[in-house]
């Protein structure tokens, strides 16, 4: 990909592969493109030039009922990982499952105390409101919400981002779990903790170029990224 915003170039020659059933970190400084790379998976931006292929096919041809098709078979967390406010947890998480599957009611109840589980959340907390959430439990519930379609591929914008160190614990046994149960993953991460523990590959970019790709203790042994990244 090569992307350019008037005469700001994003990303110069970036190619990136992402296989079934792996987890794919990006990492890299501000401004070094990773936000604007997931904008381009969903199909929210298009490069200057290349192509960014989704299940083996360009994002851009999804249109229409293929478009609303395709974006049932991802998960998304942005970063700030918001909530309805005037939602209760369990709405929360159950919303996708009415306005999308249009699940009968028991069947949904299912689901969303099932996906609460996952997260370490209980039939108790489905009740609670969003300003009665902590900053973890917040980040566990939009996880639980992205999670509820049953996703083929999960993409996460920096999920540990303003989590405790208890939090960031639980957030690790959560990805593994995910993980575990095939789900494949695009995670931007700043926490080196977090993309060492749990990625099989790492990618690092800085100001849009690709400069190392490899197993997480490869990548944080080359010189390029110490001098780039992780030494700074």
């Amino acid at each position: 990909l090569t992307t350019a915003f008037g005469s700001h170039v994003v990303h110069e020659h970036l190619n990136l592969k992402i296989f079934s059933k792996e987890i794919l970190a990006l990492v890299g400084g501000s401004g070094s493109g990773k936000t604007t790379l997931l904008r381009q998976i969903l199909g929210l931006d298009r490069p200057r030039s290349g192509v960014v292929k989704v299940f083996d096919r360009p994002v851009h041809e999804y249109v229409g009922a293929e478009r609303i098709a395709l974006t049932h078979r991802w998960g998304m967390l942005f970063q700030a990982g918001a909530l309805f406010s005037a939602l209760p947890v369990f709405d929360n998480i159950a919303l996708p499952l009415r306005e999308v599957h249009h699940l009968p009611e028991d069947l949904i109840r299912d689901v969303v105390l099932m996906r609460l589980s996952w997260m370490g959340l209980t039939s108790r907390d489905a009740a609670l409101m969003p300003s009665d959430l902590s900053g973890g439990m917040i980040k566990r519930v939009a996880l639980a919400r992205a999670l509820a379609l049953d996703p083929e591929l999960l993409l996460l914008d920096e999920p540990a981002a303003g989590l405790t160190a208890p939090d960031i614990k639980e957030l690790l046994r959560i990805i593994r779990k995910i993980r575990d149960s095939g789900i494949t993953f695009i995670l931007i991460e700043h926490h080196m903790d977090v993309v060492m523990s749990v990625c099989d590959t790492v990618s690092v970019l800085d100001f849009g170029q690709k400069i190392a790709e490899g197993k997480p203790a490869e990548v944080q042994a080359d010189e390029k990224v110490i001098h780039a990244y992780l030494g700074t």
